[in-house]
């Protein structure tokens, strides 16, 4: 099924990597939201369980493993083009999991990456509601 135009909605996996209060970003070079940064993911493979989709799209956008993925929410990415027609509609699960190992790289569909901190994030261009579902897991985290 085509990612642009497609005919029903596709499931993804993105996974808030944590490490000492930081979470690992990537800026995207792909659409939808090319060239902001966002929380690393993409589509699970026909057959493939969420948390397997979770750890194999993270070591192929960033290089890293990381710990058993846990669900926070799900979310819709829906993306209109000019004359209104679904352009992009993703569901993605929302995780989040803790870096084990691994030097972060960007892969084929980031620009760059890095550890940002929570007071990091004002000056990224972001998506406003990435922005706000990453401080609050932050804060939850800090209990």
């Amino acid at each position: 099924m085509s990612r642009i135009y497609p005919s029903q909605p596709l499931i993804g996996v993105s996974v808030m990597v944590w490490h000492a209060q930081r979470v690992l970003l990537i800026k995207r070079s792909k659409e939808p939201l090319a060239g902001q940064w966002s929380v690393p993911g993409g589509a699970i493979e026909l057959g493939e369980p969420i948390e397997a989709a979770a750890r194999r799209e993270i070591r192929e956008e960033c290089n890293v493993e990381i710990s058993a993925p846990r669900f926070i929410t799900a979310v819709d990415v829906i993306h209109r083009d000019q004359s209104e027609r679904i352009q992009y509609h993703y569901v993605l699960l929302e995780m989040q999991a803790e870096w084990l190992s691994g030097e972060p790289q960007a892969g084929d569909d980031a620009l760059a990456i890095g550890w940002f901190g929570v007071d990091d994030l004002a000056g990224l261009e972001i998506h406003p509601e990435t922005r706000l579902l990453v401080e609050t897991v932050a804060a939850q985290r800090l209990g």
